[in-house]
């Protein structure tokens, strides 16, 4: 049990580090994107409020409700993400800077750690819960303080489609 709990923790630092390089790399991209003429500062602004927020989170891993409020920290941080890289393809000239093309791909391959880390949390957690759940192991996991762990879960927005729309439409010939 003990050996699956410290694999749990383990797991659990590799999100948060994964989470900490986004972070570091998101004090780079909103410097760059400072550089670009007329850029909007509002979406420069939720980026850095999101940023601030979910780094001052602290987590205790076993705690399913400091999961939840870092879970929904970093879901502001994405989606603040989001608009800032959506906005970003107005500017041509910040699209076609080098430094922005490699913080974009460091981000997008950073996204997929996070991914990669969350799901390797999930399943250290879902080995250790059925370890201290399984008989006779949770005689002792009751008796030693050994505690279910909570899960990743996906945002409650990833169940909805997103929208795509690229303009007005068209009426179609018949």
């Amino acid at each position: 049990m003990v050996a699956s709990r410290e694999s749990v923790n383990t797991a659990w630092s590799k999100v948060e580090s994964q989470y900490q390089r986004r972070s570091d790399l998101i004090s780079s991209l909103v410097n760059t994107v400072k550089g670009a003429a007329n850029f909007e500062q509002e979406t420069l602004t939720k980026v850095v409020e999101a940023r601030a927020k979910a780094t001052q989170i602290k987590v205790d891993a076993n705690n399913p409700d400091d999961i939840a409020k870092f879970q929904q920290a970093q879901s502001e941080v994405s989606s603040s993400l989001s608009r800032l890289l959506a906005v970003a393809e107005n500017y041509p000239q910040l699209k076609a800077t080098e430094n922005f093309k490699d913080l974009q791909s460091q981000l997008e391959g950073t996204e997929n750690r996070i991914t990669v880390a969350r799901n390797d949390f999930n399943d250290a957690a879902r080995s250790y819960n059925t370890k201290i759940k399984s008989f006779p192991a949770n005689l002792l996991a009751g008796m030693f303080g050994f505690k279910e762990r909570p899960y990743f879960e996906a945002d409650a927005d990833a169940k909805k489609a997103p929208s795509v729309n690229f303009g007005t439409p068209t009426k179609q010939e018949n």
